[in-house]
């Protein structure tokens, strides 16, 4: 019972993640199918990009891993668990036509 309740509040705050995890400054790259998201709850480059794409990419990924392991922390559960839950909430927000990374590593146009 206390796993399912730690779930609840690492799912419950994941929620409160998503919407601050997203990248609002490359929304224009993600209609463009340059960038998506991926399961693991960070931002992937699908195609070619510039450096300075590339770069704000990564700096969005590291901040997203320090939320991230802010919850973990905080509900005593593993990194893994919340970057797939983030993933899952991130991927089911993305709007259509944006690319999104499936479980098999293929990227899909939503």
């Amino acid at each position: 019972m206390t796993r399912i309740l730690k779930l609840l509040a690492v799912t419950m705050l994941a929620f409160g993640l998503v919407s601050g995890a997203q990248a609002g400054p490359l929304d224009a790259e993600k209609a463009q199918g340059l960038v998506g998201e991926q399961a693991n709850g960070y931002l992937g480059i699908v195609g070619s990009v510039s450096a300075d794409i590339k770069r704000q990419v990564d700096e969005i990924n590291l901040k997203r891993r320090e939320k991230y392991r802010d919850v973990a922390k905080k509900n005593g559960t593993s990194l893994a668990a919340v970057e797939a839950i983030v993933g899952e909430k991130l991927i089911g927000r993305a709007k259509s036509g944006e690319f999104v990374m499936g479980a098999d590593g293929k990227w899909r146009k939503k």
